[in-house]
């Protein structure tokens, strides 16, 4: 991971202005971080996540999946952009409809992220820290070589799952359920 460093550090505005840069990058405190190209098993993980509570928004009209590392502005003064691998906002957050043309100044309900091989523990639950202080409610983190989904809350212990065991957000997406080891197939 590099962090380019410009002259003085950029709002989110700013960066979210900036020509394509040829690679996956996000906004830490004003400044610019680079990141690895994911593994193909990262992408297909999040396509099934985001895949899955699509399939439930199909049916229960409540909000909107975000992926692809959509940005979402987790830190003011100087700015931090994150980009989520998957998440859920409801529509008492953003109204149903396109999505606007910008980061979103407020932390979706539910946060997916997929661990990396080369994401190292520290950095991923300081994302999760941000998330969790920036008003998202869950922050999923999927483990693909242990597994295992670990659930953090801002409000309550963190929660691992595993095998049969049910992934499920009753708060956010009653009656969504799919059991981890699905995850994993």
């Amino acid at each position: 991971m590099a962090i380019i460093a410009p002259d003085k550090l950029l709002t989110a505005e700013e960066y979210g202005r900036l020509p394509d840069r040829g690679h996956p990058s996000e906004l830490v405190r004003g400044r610019i971080v680079e990141m690895n190209v994911p593994y193909p098993r990262h992408g297909q993980i999040c396509a099934l996540v985001a895949h899955l509570i699509q399939q439930y928004l199909d049916t229960h009209d409540i909000g909107h999946v975000i992926s692809n590392d959509a940005g979402v502005i987790v830190e003011r003064g100087p700015d931090t952009v994150r980009g989520a691998d998957v998440s859920f906002i409801s529509y008492r957050k953003v109204p149903k409809g396109p999505l606007p043309a910008k980061y979103l100044d407020l932390a979706p309900e539910l946060i997916v992220e997929v661990r990396s091989p080369t994401d190292r523990w520290a950095k991923v639950l300081q994302k999760v820290a941000e998330y969790l202080t920036a008003g998202s409610e869950v922050v999923c983190v999927i483990d693909p070589e242990t597994e295992t989904v670990q659930l953090h809350f801002a409000d309550k212990p963190t929660e691992t799952l595993a095998g049969q065991e049910q992934l499920s957000f009753a708060n956010l997406l009653p009656g969504f359920q799919i059991p981890i080891d699905r995850i994993f197939a």
